[in-house]
């Protein structure tokens, strides 16, 4: 009897401590005991569960304390691609500490996988052609992970991204090209040229036509050069740009104009002066102006000069010229980043993101539903008496740029279109040509 109220008064002594640092000298305890007296192992053991009950703390043998939280990954902040903006492939951001591994992706298809080191990342991808989701994923050591997505995003490929190529004259395109505006029987004009090689033609380039819908693009870029970053999405200029470029809409080309400057005269002269400060002096939103001939290493001259009244006014060489200076701008190149610092490369690249969702009837566009695997960005124009399309044309290998005008007095017709969708057809096909020849 002595031995067990020993063992009951050690067990009450006992029971002060915390339940982790009890449960190993309990068990020793208990185990001596009933080696010395078997008799005392049901004593004992009620005692031992009455100690543990009482003691304070949790025993882990009876309720385990939860295993610390998993700390959650913050997804990578992506800063390209953005939503409404094309891309051109590259993907840059800052990822979370602890990051190992950064992965890109688009539906559901890796484009590829890199090692980090730091947290800040730059990869070079292949996007699909045309609207994509772009997927960013990080990983840490330990498996930990977190993913991003950006919508809204206009993929191109990365062999047309912007850079300085010099203008060089193609006799055989410009033969080809020729051969196409003879046979239509209004007054034409255009200028091609592949923006990544520098071969182009051109053939009655610095003609001055009816402007139609066309200078809208030089509106945009005005807008854009004073407004304050990308518009907000649902914000009434990012309605009246999308309007206008989209289905050109003309009470949103005059709201934009009046918000440019306060009247549809005064927004005129605002884009006239964003033209001339890259050099553009062919072309006016408001207006008349003298045609002037400026030399080129694609010839850019006058041939034929279509006869109508003071008005609004462009070439082909001025168009064509205006979109190089947009596709520049969207890699933060060119004379437009320089003579307008207002208009961001961001901007840049959410202007040609507009483009490319215009739903106007096919005209250099004509091209996509006869040649996969191509894009067309572009803004086209018409009146009665003129029929115009220009804009960018990117494929796997890169990018042109091309400018088709047309007038008849009688009345310009559909066959315009189709001529402006021959003049892009047969320039893709000799410079994809000329391409794969290098």
């Amino acid at each position: 009897m002595d031995v067990v109220l020993s063992v009951l008064s050690s067990f009450a002594a006992l029971a002060s401590l915390d339940g982790r640092t009890l449960l190993p000298i309990l068990v020793l305890l208990a185990t001596l005991a009933v080696l010395a007296r078997p008799m005392l192992f049901v004593p004992s053991a009620l005692v031992f569960l009455f100690v543990l009950l009482a003691a304070p703390g949790s025993p882990p043998a009876l309720a385990q304390e939860p295993p610390p939280p998993t700390r959650v990954l913050a997804p990578p902040a992506i800063e390209q691609p953005a939503a409404r903006q094309v891309s051109y492939g590259l993907v840059t951001g800052r990822a979370a500490p602890g990051t190992r591994t950064v992965v890109v992706s688009v539906g559901g298809r890796t484009l590829t996988s890199a090692p980090l080191r730091g947290r800040g990342f730059s990869l070079r991808v292949e996007l699909p052609l045309g609207g994509v989701a772009v997927r960013v994923t990080t990983t840490t050591a330990g498996g930990r992970s977190s993913s991003i997505v950006v919508r809204d995003v206009f993929g191109l490929p990365g062999a047309a991204r912007p850079r300085l190529a010099v203008a060089r004259n193609d006799t055989l395109l410009a033969r080809e090209l020729r051969a196409l505006t003879r046979s239509h029987a209004s007054t034409s004009a255009f200028y091609v040229q592949s923006l990544t090689s520098g071969g182009g033609a051109a053939w009655n380039a610095k003609a001055r036509f009816p402007a139609a819908s066309t200078v809208k693009l030089a509106l945009a870029a005005a807008v854009l050069a004073q407004h304050a970053g990308i518009p907000a999405r649902g914000s009434r200029v990012a309605g009246l740009l999308h309007e206008m470029l989209t289905v050109s809409d003309d009470q949103a080309a005059n709201d934009l104009l009046v918000w440019l400057a306060g009247s549809t005269s005064a927004g005129g002269q605002r884009v006239n002066a964003l033209m001339r400060s890259i050099g553009l002096v062919d072309t006016v939103m408001y207006g008349g102006y003298d045609v002037r001939t400026l030399s080129s290493r694609i010839p850019v001259r006058v041939e034929r000069q279509p006869a109508f009244g003071v008005g609004k006014h462009t070439t082909a060489w001025d168009m064509a010229a205006l979109w190089r200076a947009i596709w520049l701008a969207s890699a933060n190149r060119g004379p437009l980043r320089a003579a307008q610092p207002g208009l961001t490369a961001a901007e840049a690249r959410y202007l040609l993101w507009l483009a490319a969702h215009a739903t106007d009837p096919p005209k250099l566009a004509r091209i996509e539903h006869t040649r996969p695997g191509v894009a067309v960005l572009h803004k086209a124009g018409w009146i009665s008496t003129a029929r115009h399309d220009t804009g960018l044309v990117f494929w796997k290998g890169g990018v042109l740029v091309a400018s088709v005008l047309t007038w008849n007095a009688r009345g310009a017709k559909e066959s315009s279109d189709v001529l402006a969708g021959r003049i892009a057809a047969t320039a893709l096909r000799h410079l994809r040509s000329e391409n794969s020849k290098k």
